[in-house]
């Protein structure tokens, strides 16, 4: 199968690899020329120089994988595709958007007589090696004829086709919400190892819960691996974006009544890592000081 890959970012160039080296055509096309001229000259990949030249490249039925930042970029691109593609062809979101927004999107494509699938997909800077988990939604057509493009993305048993439309981001919502509540147990865990009275080896520990421990995971693999490297993690802000999909699986249980308390917390905590001073702080601090005769630690 022949593909148009739109946005060779942290993940999509690796995507065009596996899919080259799965045996499939692929065209390829970043508002920065840099990483495409990359591709072609490593791998047998095709370049586009624009969004119409990488549609022009393709034979009906078209497939194109919008791999973009989430938001007006994803928006943006969709409008583009919709202006150039004819009935029957397929749009495949492998970005980290909102379900709502793939559920609206696929309305507007469906207007035109245009495929919309929604590929929650995960796997980082690991996915050439190991495979896509990918988590996709939309119409049993559309997705069974591009399931040779996702099972070739994809390791053994790592595709699923979730339901309709939308659940497959509102899964990958989902899972990127507990990633969140996982990585938050870990460090929490692992500074009370460090500020503990004993002189313990975290890289040792690490290691030895990587062996029969029912806390062993990927996670703790990939931390073992930074404190081989980085035995103290020296040099590392304790600064942490999120991408915006633990919000909504907050919004959503929220909406849902479902208690999400681990999740939430770790949300927050994303957020409190993100200050140089708490004002929050401050206030209470004055506050003990008021009811208590706590002292308080000036600047």
């Amino acid at each position: 199968m022949k593909i148009g890959m739109i946005g060779l970012g942290r993940m999509g160039g690796n995507m065009v690899k596996r899919l080259v080296l799965g045996g499939h055509e692929v065209v390829a096309y970043d508002r920065n020329p840099e990483p495409v001229k990359e591709l072609q000259e490593e791998n047998d990949v095709q370049g586009a120089s624009s969004i119409p030249e990488l549609v022009n490249f393709l034979e009906p039925r078209r497939v194109v994988w919008m791999m973009v930042p989430a938001g007006d970029p994803t928006e943006q691109t969709l409008e583009t595709l919709l202006s150039l593609l004819s009935p029957g062809d397929i749009i495949i979101d492998g970005g980290n958007s909102n379900f709502r927004d793939s559920m609206r999107r696929a309305k507007l494509c469906r207007a035109q007589q245009i495929e919309f699938i929604d590929a929650g997909t995960s796997g980082g800077i690991w996915g050439l090696a190991n495979g896509y988990c990918l988590m996709v939604g939309g119409e049993n057509d559309a997705v069974h004829y591009c399931e040779p493009v996702f099972k070739t993305l994809a390791p053994e048993n790592g595709y699923l086709h979730t339901g309709p439309v939308g659940s497959g981001h509102f899964v990958k919502m989902v899972h990127n919400g507990i990633e969140y509540g996982l990585l938050q147990a870990y460090g929490e865990g692992f500074e009370i190892l460090k500020e503990s009275q004993f002189p313990l080896d975290l890289p040792a520990i690490a290691a030895l819960w990587n062996h029969g421990s029912v806390v062993r995971s990927w996670l703790l693999e990939l931390l073992e691996q930074a404190y081989a490297q980085n035995p103290d993690l020296k040099n590392i802000r304790g600064y942490i974006e999120d991408s915006g999909e633990g919000r909504w699986t907050v919004e959503e249980a929220i909406n849902e009544n479902v208690p999400a308390p681990v999740i939430t917390a770790s949300l927050f905590a994303r957020f409190a890592s993100r200050q140089e001073e708490s004002y929050g702080a401050k206030v209470i601090a004055a506050l003990r000081n008021a009811f208590g005769g706590h002292p308080v630690k000036t600047e």
